[in-house]
């Protein structure tokens, strides 16, 4: 389960993940009234729905951390997943404005003004961008948190979109093409929609009960093949709910096993596997070797029946 200490980190980079959306926002809204840039109005319009996507995940890592109740029997793990998705949802919909902007100003052809302020602009948010998307992403790995890893990702994305304005602005500047900076902002599109599409897969891959990645098994087969007094396994299956891993396995035992010792050899398996994943709920059903020995590969050197 989730400690209170971790939860508690959770929420603290969730909310400042949020706060600096807000100091972003406010940012890059005024670089874009004063300059007039697309480049910049697109990531004014990111950061808007960023605001609103750091919300959520603020909001999915809270609920997740509540302690399983009686209507949520597997607790909320799962509302992390779903804040993801719907943070990526958020950034499609901003690639999608985003777009349609910069090609009514390829049509229009729209000047630049105040270029100079704008790069100034442009500069300091990718530096704030940098900083907070090493911040998060770091945190998310050590918290296991998929909500506060997509915000992380985004910030990373972010930093993408705000260079490529950057690069936009001094090309203007340098060639007086004012077309260049459209055509920045359509290049800001593709970037955010290729960050969006990996955030959406893993939270959907969650939401589906996919199972656990290749390497995360072998360490779990490997803790129980380890084990002596387990004579053979089977109906291994795992998922991830936000950052909740939920494994289920049969152990086969002895048949000349206590209930005792059989509810023993289970309990210090868990300890094994939580040792890997210690937030991790492991459920283990214990099965007595058969007379025919069918199920054990002779490990505790009873001899098989001919």
């Amino acid at each position: 389960m989730v400690t209170d200490g971790i939860q508690k980190e959770r929420q603290q980079a969730a909310k400042l993940g949020v706060g600096v959306r807000l100091v972003l926002l406010i940012l890059k809204t005024s670089a874009a009234l004063l300059t007039g840039s697309i480049g910049i109005i697109a990531d004014a319009v990111h950061g808007l729905v960023d605001v609103t996507g750091a919300t959520i995940g603020y909001i999915g890592v809270r609920v997740a951390g509540k302690p399983a109740d009686e209507e949520h029997r597997f607790g909320h793990g799962r509302a992390e997943d779903i804040a993801a998705a719907s943070i990526a949802t958020l950034i499609f919909l901003a690639a999608g404005i985003v777009a349609y902007e910069a090609i009514g100003r390829i049509e229009s052809g729209a000047a630049v003004q105040s270029l100079e302020l704008g790069i100034t602009a442009t500069i300091v948010v990718i530096i704030i961008k940098l900083a907070m998307s090493r911040y998060l992403l770091k945190a998310s790995g050590r918290l296991e948190s998929v909500a506060i890893e997509a915000m992380g990702k985004d910030y990373a994305a972010d930093v993408l979109s705000s260079a490529a304005v950057l690069v936009g602005l001094v090309l203007v500047r340098a060639t007086g093409r004012a077309v260049l900076d459209p055509i920045v902002a359509i290049v800001v599109v593709c970037l955010i929609v290729y960050a969006a599409f990996g955030t959406m897969k893993k939270s959907i891959s969650n939401l589906m009960d996919t199972r656990l990645p290749d390497d995360e098994e072998r360490a779990i087969l490997h803790a129980i093949q380890s084990r002596q007094d387990i004579s053979n396994y089977h109906a291994l299956r795992t998922r991830k709910a936000g950052s909740q891993r939920y494994i289920q396995l049969h152990i086969v035992v002895p048949g000349d096993k206590t209930v005792e010792e059989g509810h023993r050899i289970a309990e210090e398996t868990e300890d094994d596997i939580r040792a890997l994943f210690p937030t991790a709920a492991v459920t283990i059903h214990i099965e007595p070797c058969t007379p025919d020995c069918a199920e054990c590969p002779s490990r505790c050197g009873a001899p098989k029946d001919s």
